[in-house]
């Protein structure tokens, strides 16, 4: 029994941040998990930008509502989910996500969730657990699933490597020397293949 777990922002859908710092016009929330490992230490910053500048969930929600998934990935998935089961993982908020997973065909994602206030400001954000996508894989694997992962930044290497393939998919160069054992795709067709292989 398989079942492939994909990271969602910078794999499937561009990086939700990324969109909200162009929209907003504050270069300070361009970093993502690509640039810092640490994800409490990332979100703190962001809420710290946020407060700082009065935004709150609205703001982003507005951005995310004119976000669409990445050139073909509706299709890799929808493909993907005609042969094996699918589980996003990701680091994101439901708040967040569920308007992209209505783009994507409603596909299953585990995520987080973030503490907001009456007045629309973020006060904070809970993970569902530690270690979310490493501690989902390893849940997986000891109900009898063998789990095959795809990611592009430092939060999704764990689960990359705990299974029985896993693949990077449109990562920075320094991920690509930093873990040269594990092969690198650009194109969804070529990631796809290589699943496929694998199951």
């Amino acid at each position: 029994m398989n079942i492939v777990c994909l990271d969602l922002e910078g794999v499937l859908v561009p990086e939700i941040w990324i969109a909200f710092s162009e929209a907003s016009g504050i270069p300070e929330l361009k970093r993502t998990t690509r640039d810092e490992p640490d994800y409490n230490k990332l979100m703190n910053f962001r809420l710290d930008i946020l407060r700082e500048h009065g935004l709150g969930l609205k703001q982003i929600q507005e951005t995310i509502a004119r976000i669409d998934p990445l050139p073909g990935a509706k299709e890799f998935l929808d493909e993907l989910r005609s042969l094996t089961q699918v589980i996003i993982l990701s680091d994101t908020f439901t708040q967040f996500a569920t308007p992209l997973m209505k783009k994507l065909g409603w596909p299953t994602i585990f995520c987080n969730s973030l503490e907001v206030a009456e007045s629309g400001e973020i006060t904070g954000f809970k993970m569902r657990i530690e270690n979310s996508k490493l501690t989902t894989v390893k849940a997986l694997q000891s109900i009898g699933y063998e789990t095959i992962a795809s990611g592009d930044s430092y939060n999704d290497l764990a689960m990359i490597q705990a299974g029985k393939a896993g693949f990077l998919f449109r990562t920075t160069e320094k991920i690509k020397q930093d873990y040269p054992d594990l092969k690198a795709f650009e194109e969804f067709d070529d990631l796809l293949d290589a699943i496929k292989k694998a199951l």
